[in-house]
């Protein structure tokens, strides 16, 4: 496995990973499936100070491309400029490969980079109901600052948000 910043052949992948929490997940609180141009348009936003990337395998199943595993963002936290220094982490793993380091993988790079463009603290917003998610963003230094209940609905249900910090 290797992580790379994302680049616009990675479209599809992260497409297809991210639609699949959006239509049977809770991870996510969209409901609507991205279309390959959109998720076009979300990776030319997640250059420069706010990155996005990919965990990648290559020659998977003796072929001679790559796969996507998974991949994670640091987006913007709030647009106002006082919270210029604040960001929120996204990490999103395909099913076949959880449990096997590539969240963490991510996470750990993620932070990283967040350090390298000085940025001062990291929001993580979880559906509550994540367990896994939360595990790795505690494992990774964050700390629970609060829970906001009830404040999604998706798939009939009612979803509370738990809120995590790490200091950078």
């Amino acid at each position: 496995m290797r992580l790379r910043l994302v680049q616009p052949e990675d479209a599809e992948a992260i497409r297809s990973i991210y639609n699949h929490e959006v239509t049977s997940g809770a991870n996510t609180f969209d409901l609507v499936a991205r279309s390959l141009e959109e998720q076009r348009h979300w990776i030319d936003r997640h250059r420069g100070a706010h990155p996005a990337i990919v965990a990648v395998e290559d020659g998977v199943a003796g072929g001679t491309g790559t796969q996507a595993l998974g991949f994670a963002v640091i987006s913007p936290f709030r647009d106002r400029a006082a919270y210029a220094t604040t960001v929120e982490d996204s990490v999103y793993v395909h099913g076949d490969h959880r449990g096997r380091g590539v969240g963490r993988a991510l996470l750990d790079e993620l932070l990283r980079l967040a350090a390298g463009h000085g940025f001062h603290a990291v929001i993580a917003r979880i559906s509550s109901e994540n367990e896994p998610s939360m595990r790795l963003h505690r494992a990774c230094g964050f700390e629970l600052v609060g829970v906001e209940r009830e404040v999604g609905r998706k798939h009939g249900r009612w979803l509370d948000v738990a809120e995590l910090q790490r200091m950078l």
